[in-house]
This record gives structure tokens, sequence and C-alpha cells, in this order.
């Protein structure tokens, strides 16, 4: 499949102007407002947003970088990301509860889940540091910090469900960057997702799943 590329700067002009304007908003709810809804988010992704594992991972929000976590709410509002779920849920936060919430998830720092397959980490590490050059897979650390918490609109990576990643990553097209006329930084992975066997996808998978 051929990968559609988009110039970096228009990427990240379109995300920080998102940001920008949802960080302008004044609250329009109330304490208990904001608390009902950390509620509702725990129900599937943890009580400390430490994810959960099931027949269908839920990521891990804590710690995740609230840039992201915005971006990505209002990409599930503008159905530029898909997923019946969180497409229902986030059509109704406006954007200052956009932003409380992912304050909210940025503090946590639960220990992370684990549970991949540990002989896989050192392949993995390999990859994140220094990517595949050869399949012109770029090192991971390079946009995700050289821990993998993440740098403002590029997500934190660290302590993330291997399994969760796993399905991402295979199913990317699919899922993301749905409205071409919208993009954000998550375009930027399309290329790199395809370009990644599954081997090395779960090989990567590990070595973050363990990263606190």
């Amino acid at each position: 499949m051929r990968s559609k590329s988009l110039p970096l700067a228009a990427i990240l002009a379109v995300t920080f102007s998102v940001a920008g304007h949802a960080q302008d908003k004044k609250a329009d709810f109330t304490q208990q407002d904001l608390d009902a809804k950390i509620a509702y988010c725990k129900t599937c992704h943890g009580l400390s947003g430490q994810g959960y594992r099931g027949p269908f991972p839920m990521p891990r929000l804590a710690g995740q970088q609230p840039e992201y976590l915005q971006n990505q709410l209002q990409a599930f509002i503008e159905r530029r990301r898909t997923n019946p779920i969180m497409n229902n849920v986030a059509h109704v936060l406006s954007s200052s509860m956009l932003s409380a919430l992912a304050m909210h998830f940025k503090d946590l720092n639960p220990k992370p889940l684990g549970g991949a397959p540990k002989e896989l980490i050192p392949a993995g590490k390999q990859i994140f540091e220094d990517g595949i050059p050869a399949a012109d897979v770029p090192p991971c650390a390079s946009c995700h910090g050289a821990d993998a918490k993440g740098v403002e609109t590029f997500p934190r990576l660290a302590g993330q469900l291997n399994d969760y990643i796993l399905r991402k990553l295979q199913n990317w097209s699919n899922e993301r960057g749905q409205d071409p006329a919208k993009p954000d930084t998550s375009a930027i992975m399309e290329p790199i997702a395809h370009n990644l066997n599954e081997a090395q996808i779960k090989a990567v998978a590990a070595y973050l799943s363990y990263l606190e």
C-alpha cells in the first residue's frame, strides 16, 4: 500500500491550532461534572488510568501528554479517528472539558501492567533507539523522547499495553487520518506502521510496555 505523506510543517500547524483553540476556551462545567467524566473514563481505562487488558485492550492514559490527548479526543469528535465507543463518548465533550481531562490523566503515574514476552525486549529496545534503516523506519525515540514519555503532541508510549500498541499499528490506516484535509501528527506514523512487520511491532511493543 502506498502511504500518504504530508509535510511536517503543515501537520504541526494544524495540530497546534487545534490544541491552542481548546486551551483558549473558558471552563463551562463544574467540578462535579469533571469528576463524573473522570469516573466514566476510569470504568474502561482503569482506576489509575493504567489501561485494561482484555478482549479489547483499553489504552493507558496515565502520564500521557495533554496536548496529545486533546488532539485525539478532538479527532474522535471530528471522525478523523474511528472507534465506535470513543466517537460517541468524545462528541459530548466541550473544548474546556477536553483540556481538563487531559491534565488530570497527565498527573497519574501507576506502574505499567507489563505482561509482554520479556525475551522480545532487547530487539524492541534496538528498534526504539536506532530504528530500522533498511525499512526506512526512524528511531521511535526521535519523536517520542529518549524515555518514551512523549513530547507535546507526540504521545507517551512508556508503559502502554503491548497488545494495544500491536493492534493500533497493525490497523493504523483504518483508524487514523480518516480526513486527509485535517491532518495531525498521527499522519507521520502511517508509513512507519506500514514498514514494520508483525515481529518488529511485537518487539517494540514489548519493550515499551515495561517502561515506567
